[in-house]
């Protein structure tokens, strides 16, 4: 008996090592996800920006001329 506790012990303090190891790489990967959503907000606002500012000099920066 005192072996088959000692084996169930083991198994839970693996399983519980498991779940921390599992853990870490989601907080990372919401941090990465919470900078890139920053990021293309950032992007967005500045563009969002140019275009009150001058819309039609923004879009004509785009636009090919005469054929080019």
């Amino acid at each position: 008996m005192p072996q088959q506790f000692q084996r169930n012990q083991s198994q839970q303090s693996d399983a519980a090592q498991s779940d921390e190891a599992q853990d870490a790489p989601m907080a990372q990967q919401s941090s990465k996800q919470a900078d890139q959503s920053d990021a293309l907000d950032s992007i967005l606002d500045d563009i969002e920006s140019t275009l009150e500012s001058n819309a039609e000099e923004y879009v004509g920066s785009f636009v090919q001329k005469g054929g080019q």
